[in-house]
C-alpha cells in the first residue's frame, strides 16, 4: 500500500492540495498571504469532485501501469522465502529476476496483474480521499482539538489520524481485489488463475469467502501507519518548504515532498507489508500452508530463517519507483485538471 498512499498524497497535491490544505487544520494556511490564498481558492474550484476523483484516478492508473515493472519485481521478491532456499535467495538480484521474466515468460510478463491494479486503485483512491476529508471534519469538531487550531502539532495529529483511518476504510472495502493482484503478479511459469473473475471465484470456491481476505489483518496494521506516514509527512515538509521559499514552483514542491514521504513510509511499513502479500499467497494452487503462527511468530520465523534483511527483501524496487511513480502521476493529474477545466467552462 506505501504507493497507493505516496500516491494518493501527491494527487490531491496538484490541485487538489489546496483542498487538504485550505480546511482549518492547515498548518500553514493563516502564514500565507491574502493573495496566495485567494489563488488556492480559485484553483482548489477549477474543477469539481467528480472531476477530480477521475483525474486522480486515471493519473494513478497510468503511474501504475508505467511502474509495473517495478512492481511485480517487488512482489517476486517480497514472496521468494516462502518456498525458497537461502542460497537460491542470496543469489537473486533485480536484473537477474528481469532477465529470467523475459526469457521464460515473455516481456509482457512485466504488467501481471496490471488490470486487477488499476481496477482496485479507482475506487481505493475514491473511498480514501472522501473519507480522509470526512476523517479531518470529524477530528476538527473534539473539543480538545477544535481549541488549538493553529497548533502546528495538533493539525498533525489530525493529518495523521484521519490519513490513516482513510487508509484503513479504502483497503478494507478494496481488499479482495488487492488479494487478486498480488496472486496474479506472483504466478510464474504455472498459471493458476485465467483471470480476474477466475481468480475470485476459484479463491471463493477453494479457501471459502474469508479466503478473499487472508492476510487483512497485517494490510490493516500497515496501510494505516502507511498512509498516516506519508500525508502527515508530505503535508509538513511542503508546509515548511513553502514558508522558506514561498516562490518556489508548486510541483517541485509536491514532486519532492511526495517522493521523500513515499520513502519513508515504505522504510518504515515495509516489513508489513512483506508479511501481507506472504499472506495473500497462503494456500495458493492448494499447496501446504507456510505458516502456521500470529503475526509476530511469521516475523520471528522470516527472521530466523532469512535474518533480518528478509524483512525488506523486494525493498530496492519498491525505492526506484517512488519518484517516477510519483512524478508520472502528478503530471498526469495536472494535464486532466486543465482539461477538464477548460471543459468545465465551455459548457
Amino acid at each position: 500500500m506505501q504507493t497507493d498512499a505516496r500516491v494518493g498524497v501527491v494527487v490531491d497535491g496538484g490541485g487538489g492540495q489546496r483542498g487538504l490544505s485550505s480546511g482549518h487544520g492547515s498548518v500553514s494556511v493563516d502564514k500565507l498571504s491574502q493573495q496566495q490564498q485567494q489563488q488556492n481558492l480559485q484553483n482548489q474550484s477549477q474543477i469539481g469532485t467528480v472531476s477530480q476523483l477521475i483525474a486522480g484516478g486515471v493519473a494513478g492508473a497510468l503511474s501504475k501501469t508505467c511502474t509495473a515493472p517495478l512492481a511485480r519485481l517487488t512482489i517476486l521478491f517480497q514472496v521468494q522465502g516462502m518456498h525458497n532456499d537461502a542460497a537460491t535467495m542470496r543469489k537473486a538480484n533485480i536484473w537477474r529476476e528481469a532477465s529470467r521474466i523475459v526469457s521464460e515468460e515473455g516481456f509482457r510478463a512485466f504488467w501481471k496483474g496490471n488490470l486487477v491494479t488499476i481496477a482496485h486503485r479507482l475506487p481505493y483512491s475514491s473511498v480514501n480521499f472522501y473519507a480522509y476529508e470526512h476523517y479531518k471534519k470529524l477530528l476538527h469538531v473534539i473539543p480538545g482539538l477544535q481549541s488549538r487550531r493553529e497548533s502546528m502539532s495538533a493539525n498533525l495529529c489530525i493529518h495523521f489520524v484521519a490519513g490513516g483511518l482513510a487508509g484503513i476504510t479504502a483497503a478494507s472495502a478494496t481488499y479482495p481485489l488487492d488479494l487478486v493482484r498480488t496472486r496474479l503478479a506472483a504466478q510464474t511459469n504455472v498459471m493458476y488463475y485465467r483471470g480476474i473473475g477466475h481468480a475470485l471465484q476459484t479463491i471463493f470456491r477453494d479457501e471459502g469467502v474469508l479466503g478473499l481476505y487472508k492476510g487483512l489483518g497485517a494490510t490493516l496494521l500497515g496501510v494505516g501507519p502507511s498512509i498516516a506516514i506519508s500525508f502527515s509527512v508530505y503535508e509538513t515538509l511542503r508546509s515548511y518548504w513553502q514558508l522558506q521559499r514561498p516562490r518556489d514552483s508548486t510541483v517541485l514542491v509536491s514532486l519532492a515532498c511526495g517522493s521523500l514521504s513515499g520513502i519513508a513510509s515504505s522504510t518504515a511499513t515495509f516489513p508489513l507489508d512483506l508479511v501481507r502479500r506472504r499472506k495473500q499467497l497462503e494456500g495458493v494452487g492448494g499447496r501446504a500452508r507456510v505458516y502456521t503462527t500470529g503475526l509476530f511468530g511469521i516475523f520471528k520465523h522470516i527472521i530466523r530463517t532469512e535474518g533480518f534483511r528478509g524483512l525488506y527483501r523486494g525493498i530496492l524496487p519498491e525505492y526506484y519507483k517512488v519518484v517516477p511513480g510519483v512524478g508520472i502521476c502528478f503530471m498526469t493529474y495536472e494535464t486532466l485538471k486543465m482539461l477538464l477545466a477548460d471543459m468545465d467552462s465551455g459548457l
